[in-house]
């Protein structure tokens, strides 16, 4: 776990000498983070008119920046994010700056990846070798090592999901499906109490994936006989939602920080678009996946690997298995229908990353000790930790970007590998074409995966004389 940590750690950090764009160092909503924290850590309030008016973003953001948020009528500038990143990053921009934030970022990185070996081998029973290959090359590559320098949310919220995921599955053997998907005891119950209510103020984008681990949690403690328990929680989530309504509408003057946002026009929630196109948007079930510049495969070939992952835990429901595909069901669907868009000013992945650590479960329970399924793992995922180095080493070298152009890479796999995958950016019949067939061929790989269902032997009735030799038999192996 200290290993995989520290690898992950340094992964992370050497992404912070990649600027964000030509001329700044961060972007798009990094720098709206980043001068709530120092309002937190030097006046202890969200206001951050003062720091702007100061133009205290010019060390990591050289170019003039947009600024997000619209004058309250008591004359606050509130930027319109949720405020638990800018807390937990406060101390550090104050230690080291914006340097010292993006370190802070690091180090969580470090900390997901050695829990997402914890609860492979604890939780899922996977084995120690084919868990330490899982989360090395899913840590060590994009997106989670990408946003490991990035100052968003994902990373954290990643963290937490996780940990209420490991604190939701019980240790021992399977009692049969949904058995065990309990909090232990009593400290389990506050940890995945205490990732519920964080997610939201780390984003309220994160609700539906934490509604989802509540309902997993309350659910399996129902069924467990543990009923007060489940009433209990239930009642003390509800609390903090009021308790979350509230504060919003006390700081930003409305239901969510979006609110005090310059650019929705048409009320917070046009966050999520004045006209959506649901049916269009469907085509992001398949590319967040394959897109051949933000889906999760065209860097990392291993995220593949989920498919039929996902599709044997469904079938086999192992232990755990609600913990991990419920939550991971609603962050998917958020990011498909819900998201504004799935291509943006970012680098890939990033509205599924609060998931992906659940996915990464998924392939390593799969994997076990298949010899061929983890040469296939290290193989694929081995291209996905190139590409993360590829990109520090141009990044750093001033060639790339991580906002603009990394799909700009020198990288020869992936730009072998781009020219299978479709481009959602531009629909053309081409695009079509490879959508139906990754559609057919991922379908076919997760049926294949699952296999035919093995019918229980069946068994006819045994006449007196055929049952009584039976017995005699029995008598005499005895």
């Amino acid at each position: 776990m200290v290993a995989v940590g520290l690898l992950a750690m340094l992964a992370a950090a050497g992404g912070i000498t990649v600027p964000a764009t030509h001329g700044t160092w961060t972007t798009a909503d990094e720098p709206q983070y980043l001068l709530t924290a120092i309002s937190l850590a030097e006046d202890g309030d969200l206001d951050i008119a003062d720091e702007l008016a100061e133009a205290r973003w010019r060390p990591f953001h050289a170019l003039p920046l947009p600024e997000q948020t619209e004058p309250l009528a008591d004359g606050r500038r509130l930027s319109p994010h949720d405020p638990l990143l800018p807390l937990l990053l406060a101390g550090p921009v104050a230690a080291g700056g914006w340097v010292g934030a993006k370190l802070a970022m690091a180090a969580m990185a470090g900390l997901l990846a050695a829990l997402l070996l914890w609860t492979a081998v604890r939780r899922f029973a996977v084995p120690l070798r084919t868990a330490t290959l899982a989360a090395a090359v899913f840590a060590l590559s994009p997106p989670l090592a990408v946003y490991g320098s990035q100052l968003y949310p994902e990373l954290p919220a990643a963290l937490v999901t996780l940990a209420a995921v490991a604190a939701l599955v019980s240790p021992g053997p399977a009692r049969g499906a949904g058995a065990t998907q309990v909090p232990a005891g009593v400290g389990a119950t506050l940890v995945v109490g205490g990732a519920v209510v964080a997610l939201p103020w780390l984003a309220v984008k994160y609700v539906p994936v934490a509604a989802a681990l509540a309902m997993v949690g309350c659910w399996g403690l129902v069924r467990a006989g543990r009923g007060r328990r489940a009433l209990v929680l239930a009642g003390s989530l509800v609390v903090a939602g009021v308790v979350f309504l509230v504060l919003h509408r006390w700081w930003y003057g409305g239901w969510t920080p979006y609110a005090a946002g310059d650019h929705f026009v048409g009320g917070e929630l046009s966050v999520v678009g004045t006209e959506p196109d649901y049916l269009g948007r469907s085509r992001r079930l398949l590319g967040l996946l394959v897109d051949r510049g933000f889906g999760l495969a065209a860097w990392q070939p291993a995220w593949l690997l989920a498919v039929p992952a996902l599709a044997v835990m469904l079938a086999r429901r192992p232990r755990g298995w609600a913990a991990a595909a419920v939550p991971l069901a609603a962050g998917w669907l958020v990011a498909t229908f819900v998201a504004l868009t799935m291509h943006g000013w970012w680098f890939a992945g990033r509205q599924v990353v609060v998931v992906l650590p659940l996915a990464a479960l998924a392939v390593a329970w799969w994997t076990g000790p298949d010899h061929r399924r983890r040469v296939l793992l290290a193989v694929a995922g081995g291209a996905g930790v190139l590409a993360q180095l590829w990109l520090v080493a141009e990044g750093a070298a001033g060639r790339i970007t991580w906002a603009v152009d990394a799909t700009a890479t020198a990288n020869p796999l992936y730009r072998a590998w781009r020219l299978v995958l479709p481009d959602y950016l531009a629909m053309s019949w081409w695009t079509w074409i490879l959508h139906v067939a990754w559609l057919v061929a991922l379908g076919a790989w997760a049926v294949a995966a699952v296999g035919p269902r093995q019918r229980p032997p069946r068994f006819r009735r045994l006449s007196g004389r055929e049952a009584h030799q039976g017995v005699n038999v029995g008598r005499v192996r005895g």
